[in-house]
Parts: C-alpha cells; structure tokens; sequence
C-alpha cells in the first residue's frame, strides 16, 4: 500500500507499490540548475558563546571547523542518507552567525547542482552536521548546548518549482 505525503495527491517517492524502500529513477529527468537553502541553530550560554567569539575555545577556531565540517558532509550527502543520489555540487556555502539573543549560532548551508534531482538533502545535511561540529568543539564547556529548528528554508529548480518556508 502506497503511502501519502502531506502534498494532497502525491506519494512517498522512495516506497515502491509494495511498500518497500527505493532509490528513485531520475535518469528521464532533465538536468536543470537546482538550489537549497536551509538552517539550524546551536543554542548555548553567553559565556560559551563569548568563548567561541573571541576564538578562546580550547579545540580551536569554532566556526572554521563548523564551516568545513558542514561543507564536507554536503558532499558526501549519498553516503550518510541512504536512497540518495550522489550529486556533483556546483556550489556549497555555509555561512554561521553568532546571535547574542539566541544566545548562540545561526548556521546556514546554500547548495547549487545542475542536475536531474533536488539538493535539499544536501543543504540539511550541511547544517546538521555543522551544528554537531560547533556541539563537539565546545562540550567539553557546556553539555547543555541545544541544536534546534533545522529546516529548509528555500528551494528552487525541477518539477516542484519554488519553494520558502512560511510563504
């Protein structure tokens, strides 16, 4: 029995008839430029946030790791999520702002392909991975640190078209 999404009247992609995981055939689609942007937060303490600011963090640059970490993951989307395509990126930016009232960092992941399927995994993965980063970087500190609101906020490109969160 196929399943549902919240879409009215499209199924779930990755569930064949019988119910089964599936990678989906995108070979028939055209290759068009695809965009996804998404992001998350990393709540934490003033004084932790103060650490990470002034680049006292005792495992280094917080945010270059963060940064990279995120970029790394955005690539290897395909080996971490399971019915996922390997994608050739064009394009991963990962921008991570400090914010006094959360207190803590606002990161967010954009990621560009010319290509067949969406990057919307990517840029998820990017975040989510980036936050984790900034968690590892600074537990040591603060156990309690919370990772929160990861979601996509934007994408563009295929057969779904346009989408922004809250529009």
């Amino acid at each position: 029995m196929a399943r549902k999404s919240s879409r009215a009247g499209s199924a779930l992609t990755h569930i064949d008839a019988r119910g089964e995981a599936r990678m989906v055939d995108v070979s028939a689609k055209p290759a068009t430029e695809r965009m996804a942007i998404a992001e998350g937060r990393v709540v934490m303490s003033k004084a932790t946030l103060e650490l990470i600011v002034s680049g006292n963090a005792s495992k280094g640059d917080v945010l270059g790791t963060a940064r990279i970490a995120g970029i790394m993951a955005a690539k290897r989307t395909s080996e971490l999520i399971p019915l996922c395509h390997p994608l050739a990126l064009s394009k991963v930016t990962l921008d991570i702002a400090t914010d006094d009232k959360l207190p803590g960092c606002v990161v967010r992941a954009a990621v560009k392909v010319t290509g067949p399927t969406g990057v919307e995994m990517e840029a998820l993965t990017a975040v989510s991975v980036a936050c984790l980063a900034i968690y590892d970087m600074i537990k040591a500190v603060e156990r309690g640190v919370r990772i929160e609101g990861i979601h996509l906020v934007e994408k563009k490109g295929g057969k779904s078209g346009h989408y922004r969160a809250g529009a």
